[in-house]
């Protein structure tokens, strides 16, 4: 999708206004939806210029809530909304009413966008424990448990080696 500046939404807004052009020729001019264009125009005769100003905009559960709410009481469509509250798109606005049905309240939150950053996790040596304390203790008991049960693996293997046939001449 192709993104105007403000200039080129202005321009096209006063071309509709001073009665050269209708709307379809607007849009077809600048390869856009006729609707976008309607959106522009009706934009502008609710807010003004100022409409057109800001590019990104994040915006609050509590906003969201409120669009939807003025939706639902007033029986308008989502374009009407939009063009009231001053919001790009109207699909966002069905947007979030299909998130609130699906998930709640808590989908309406803004999610963080991107990879998440790497965690900075300080590696300190682990501090071996206290001679005679129990964990000191426990640590020897499993050393030793794990060498003699590598001890007895050893000895078998040996043992199976010393037994079978040699194959070789």
């Amino acid at each position: 999708m192709t993104k105007f500046t403000n200039d080129q939404k202005f321009e096209a807004i006063t071309r509709y206004k001073s009665s050269l052009e209708g709307m379809e020729e607007i849009a077809k001019s600048l390869r856009t939806f006729t609707s976008v264009v309607a959106n522009w125009i009706q934009q502008f005769d609710y807010h003004g210029l100022a409409v057109f100003e800001k590019s990104y905009a994040s915006y609050k559960v509590q906003f969201k809530m409120d669009v939807l709410n003025y939706k639902q009481e007033n029986n308008v469509s989502s374009y009407e909304a939009a063009v009231f509250f001053g919001i790009s798109s109207p699909g966002m606005i069905r947007n979030w009413r299909t998130r609130l049905e699906k998930g709640g309240l808590d989908a309406l939150f803004s999610k963080k966008k991107g990879r998440p950053s790497m965690k900075k996790t300080n590696k300190q040596p682990k501090q071996a424990p206290v001679e005679g304390s129990p964990e000191a203790l426990q640590a020897e008991i499993n050393r030793l448990r794990m060498e003699n049960e590598y001890l007895k693996k050893l000895n078998a293997l040996v043992q199976a080696k010393g037994t079978s046939p040699k194959k070789t001449k």
